[in-house]
This record gives structure tokens, sequence and C-alpha cells, in this order.
């Protein structure tokens, strides 16, 4: 495996590339990760209506967001694609929801 340079040691556009392709399959390994526990909470909901939860989704992003600003982050990048996640996340649990219960 071809070794990861740091940001700040980077000084080829193959190193960044490397680098964020990595970090990509990481990151669509958590996002695996986090749909499973989506697909949890479909099998222990009772109730359909029970899926889309507005103040837990608030809360979701406001956390997102609160740890953005942890890692130098923008509180509104990060609620942007939180909203999605979130939004996709309880599409897929409807889903589920609904399969379980046919």
């Amino acid at each position: 495996m071809t070794d990861i340079v740091p940001p700040d040691a980077c000084t080829t556009m193959p190193e960044i590339r490397t680098a964020i392709d990595a970090l990509d399959r990481e990151i669509v390994a958590l996002l695996a990760t986090r749909m499973r526990y989506i697909e949890a909470a479909a099998r222990v909901k009772t109730s359909r209506g029970a899926v889309r939860d507005e103040a837990r989704k608030a809360d979701v992003i406001a956390k997102a967001c609160d740890a953005a600003e942890t890692h130098g982050l923008s509180r509104d990048h990060v609620a942007a694609l939180y909203e999605l996640l979130v939004e996709r996340s309880i599409a897929h649990e409807l889903r589920v929801f609904d399969s379980v219960e046919a």
C-alpha cells in the first residue's frame, strides 16, 4: 500500500489524489456502517410514523455542525451535507421498515 502523505507535506497532485482516494474509501466504509444502524432502527421502531423524527434530525445536524467547528470546518458546509445524509437515511429507513412490515 502506498504511504499517505499528510496534507501539509503534499507537493504533488498524485500524492493528494492518493490520499483523497484512501479517505473516500474510509468514508464510504463508515457510511455503510451508519446505514446498518439505520436498518437496525427500522427493525426496532414500532410504527412507520416514528421513522421521521424532526427533533432527532435537527439534533443530528447540530451535533455534526458542532463537530465541524471542532475540526475547523464550515458549519454551513457540514449542515448541507448532513441534511442530505439524514434525508437519504430516512428514505432508506422507510424502505427497510416497509419491507420488515410486509
